[in-house]
């Protein structure tokens, strides 16, 4: 008889041993209520340790990190180590009702896990509902000591947190969403570190980043918003990328970062100008039809000497439909691809899937209209239940994804999963379809960093674009965005058993069930198999 489990999970992790060369690094996240300011009014946030964003946790590559995390307020939470491996230690991810249940009011739970291979930025965020709009902070993964970064060493390092921000509690905005079956409201401002900047009718702080003169610096970019992508620069000044998604890249020179929710980017900054004050700000992408919150958030880079008060250089904002310069950054993207760094592509494929992204409308008869916006991979929207392992490989019904949608729009509920074979291989093609409106969407896989191999406009062609594939030296993400009204192409390799979330990282998607699970089975060997779940594993 088949195994299943309630609700769409396998929930696993138990104390790990310290790796060989690492360190064991503790912390304790407290999870309390805090009354903010903002935008000249205030309101409660949860938040970690008193702290918005939250702290940063630091680590090296190869540490055992062990958080213990105690929740004193009303809501139930889980924490989610965006872009960890998690290797073996699924039941440390975080996501609610897929790996854990959630830590309920007055109870704790120790996360535990090694960062096998890995170094760079990445961030933590609470992944039930929207808590994550004020519970996240960065991760900085240091390489091993001794161990040079593959570019400059900069004089410091900073950390820019970029944000949104609600008036309103936005769980209530989200309880509001669900029950009249319509979008939520849109963010009222973007946040730098927390600092929204000047906002109309309201002389709101703005966050000051202070540089020395012929100073280099490394910038660890982290999007936390909750809905938007954006737009980062700061004006009169380049930057050189040389990591996204702890994921070194080869060096190139910009002047505006495109970053998704959930995406990081280290850049190296070089203060090379006059002395003065510099407007950095941070603007969002939107290239369709879709309400977004249109208000860029600004702050200053200030030089060394320069008075606050002196008049600041304005930066040259993108407009919000500008697909071009998110092309420019994206495509300039590539693996390092080193000797020490390589670029270990699948060449071969045991799984080829193509996964439709789609809006549409289910019934609903208390919400307004008597229906409801929701939104499907393979026209599966993804709802909580006993799980069944017979999600789709390709859409159920093919049609023109980006052509005139099909007058049926309702989709299919379920919590259907994709098994894998531990260490096989795996294509998948993420396509955009026109349904209600094309978007872009920023996709999270958990468990797995994946190399993003192409991207186009249309239709996805099965014959044709694979022949312009990159197997060379692909960027290597644990996000990507599938651009509005085309596809992106992925491959990773299923080497880490567990159950791995894949969803839009849009949390609006999420919560209309644009999601969906991996099961990677255990191996044969000792260390390719789960390990049993902790003794303190939260119990719904």
């Amino acid at each position: 008889m088949e195994r299943r489990w309630f609700p769409a999970m396998l929930v696993v992790a138990v104390m790990l041993p310290a790796a060989a060369e690492g360190l064991v690094r503790h912390y304790k996240f407290s999870v309390v209520m805090k009354n903010i300011t903002k935008l000249c009014a205030s309101k409660p946030i949860v938040t970690v340790n008193d702290k918005f964003p939250g702290p940063t946790l630091y680590a090296r590559e190869d540490d055992t990190v062990v958080v213990r995390v105690v929740n004193h307020v009303s809501y139930n939470v889980t924490i989610h180590w965006h872009g960890v491996r998690q290797l073996r230690t699924c039941w440390s991810d975080g996501p609610a009702y897929i790996t854990q249940c959630p830590i309920q009011p007055g109870q704790s739970y120790i996360y535990n896990f090694t960062l096998t291979g890995q170094r760079g930025t990445l961030l933590w965020h609470a992944h039930i509902t929207w808590l994550r709009s004020t519970v996240h902070g960065a991760i900085v993964i240091l390489p091993k000591r001794g161990v040079p970064y593959p570019f400059p060493k900069p004089y410091k390092e900073k950390t820019i947190i970029l944000g949104e921000w609600w008036k309103a509690d936005t769980e209530l905005v989200l309880s509001q969403s669900v029950k009249s079956g319509m979008p939520p409201n849109t963010s009222d401002a973007h946040t730098i570190n927390g600092y929204p900047g000047p906002f109309p009718n309201c002389s709101s702080q703005g966050y000051t980043l202070h540089v020395e003169s012929g100073k280099t610096y490394l910038l660890r970019i982290i999007n936390a918003a909750v809905n938007d992508e954006l737009f980062f620069k700061i004006a009169g000044h380049n930057l050189t990328v040389v990591e996204v998604d702890a994921s070194y890249t080869k060096p190139f020179s910009i002047d505006t970062i495109f970053i998704g929710p959930g995406q990081t980017t280290n850049a190296l900054l070089a203060a090379d100008q006059s002395r003065r004050n510099y407007i950095m700000a941070i603007s969002p992408f939107m290239d369709t039809v879709v309400p977004v919150d249109n208000l860029t958030a600004t702050g200053i880079m200030q030089y060394t000497g320069t008075p606050a008060s002196a008049p600041a250089v304005k930066a040259s904002i993108p407009a919000i439909n500008a697909t071009s310069v998110e092309f420019s950054f994206i495509d300039s993207l590539r693996s390092l691809n080193s000797k020490q760094y390589p670029a270990n592509v699948p060449l071969m494929v045991d799984h080829s899937l193509f996964f439709t992204m789609s809006a549409g409308v289910n019934p609903c008869s208390t919400c307004v209209n008597g229906s409801k916006l929701v939104a499907a991979l393979n026209n599966v929207t993804f709802i909580k239940g006993v799980y069944t392992d017979d999600f789709p490989g390709n859409p159920p019904t093919p049609f023109n994804y980006t052509g005139t949608p099909p007058s049926n729009i309702q989709t299919t509920n379920g919590t259907r999963v994709y098994k894998l074979a531990y260490n096989s291989t795996v294509q998948l093609v993420l396509q955009g379809t026109s349904i209600i409106a094309p978007e872009n969407h920023p996709t999270h896989l958990h468990g797995s960093n994946f190399f993003a191999i192409g991207k186009g406009l249309g239709n996805f062609d099965p014959n044709k674009d694979p022949k312009n594939f990159n197997l060379v030296d692909p960027i290597e993400r644990n996000t990507i965005g599938v651009p509005t009204g085309g596809w992106t192409a992925i491959r990773f390799r299923a080497d880490n058993p567990g159950v791995w979330f894949l969803h839009c990282h849009l949390e609006v998607h999420t919560t209309w069930g644009l999601k969906m699970a991996f099961i990677v089975e255990d191996g044969d060997g000792p260390n390719q198999s789960l390990l049993p779940p902790p003794a303190d594993l939260p119990k719904c």
